[in-house]
C-alpha cells in the first residue's frame, strides 16, 4: 500500500494534535517515539467510538495491543499541526486491524503510517473474545487505488 497517496478523506476518525517544543530530538525533528504517542491517543479516542469507553484491566470487554508496523515517511519539526485519521482495515474473529496515519495539516502530505494489531479481549477472566458490532460495522476495504 502507498501509504502517500492516501488522504484525511480516507479515514473515518480524524484527531487534530500540535506538536510541542519537548518532542523534538537533538536532530531537532519530530523524535520518533513521539509519533507513537500521537497514535495511542488517537486510537484511544477512536475505540471509544466503538464502545470501548474504558480500556482497562478490569473491563469485561477490550482491546489488547498484539502488534504494530511503522512506516516513517518524512520528516516533520516544531511547530507543526498533525491531522491523524484511524479506520478498520481488516477483520478477524478476534483481532482487527487500524490503520491510522498522521498528515501534516499544513501540506497534507502523510509523514508517518501505522497499521496497529488489537484483540479484543475480556481482562476480568484473561482471555479473548469475539469482536463486537460496532467494530464490525466500522469496518471497509479501502478503495482499489491504494
Amino acid at each position: 500500500m502507498d501509504y502517500k497517496e492516501l488522504t484525511t478523506k480516507d479515514f473515518h476518525f480524524i484527531k487534530t494534535i500540535e506538536s510541542r517544543w519537548r518532542d523534538m530530538d537533538a536532530i531537532r525533528h519530530i523524535n520518533n517515539a513521539t509519533y507513537l504517542n500521537y497514535f495511542e491517543t488517537t486510537r484511544v479516542e477512536y475505540l471509544s467510538t466503538l464502545g470501548f469507553d474504558l480500556i482497562r484491566w478490569e473491563s469485561d470487554s477490550s482491546v489488547i495491543l498484539a502488534s504494530m508496523k511503522i512506516d516513517y515517511l518524512k520528516q516533520s519539526t516544531y511547530p507543526s499541526i498533525y491531522e491523524i485519521g484511524c479506520r478498520i482495515t481488516r477483520l478477524g474473529k478476534k483481532s482487527f486491524d487500524i490503520l491510522s496515519v498522521i498528515f501534516d495539516s499544513e501540506s497534507g502530505l502523510a509523514i508517518v503510517a501505522g497499521i496497529f494489531t488489537l484483540v479484543t479481549f475480556d481482562y476480568k477472566s484473561q482471555q479473548t473474545i469475539p469482536i463486537n458490532d460496532a467494530i464490525k460495522n466500522s469496518y471497509s476495504p479501502l478503495d482499489s487505488h491504494i
